[in-house]
């Protein structure tokens, strides 16, 4: 502590409070500069996390998918409730209601 006061005391007084202005007005313009500041960095950041977590749910509803595709393919008796659900299909000799929900 006492070398750090005989250098702001000492005869580099002058140059050392000159380093600490100029570098405190170039860490300043570095964080607040137009174009690229310290506002456009969290701005950027929060935009990241919000796509990581778009990415996470997309990957999930994409496993669904996967496993959804692979029973359908493996499991007849899943594939003929599907087709007869989405695509209103039915055997031969069967009648088809369809009921509309509002």
């Amino acid at each position: 502590m006492k070398k750090l006061k005989n250098l702001f005391d000492g005869e580099q007084r002058n140059f050392i409070t000159y380093a600490v202005v100029a570098t405190s007005f170039f860490v300043l313009f570095v964080l607040f500069k137009p174009g690229s500041n310290i506002f456009n960095w969290i701005e950027a950041r929060v935009e990241i996390s919000r796509q990581e977590k778009q990415i996470s749910g997309y990957r999930q509803e994409l496993e669904d998918l996967d496993r959804r595709i692979d029973l359908l393919i493996s499991d007849r008796d899943t594939l003929e409730k599907f087709a007869r659900e989405q695509f209103h299909l039915a055997a031969p000799g069967e009648d088809v209601y369809i009921i509309e929900e509002k």
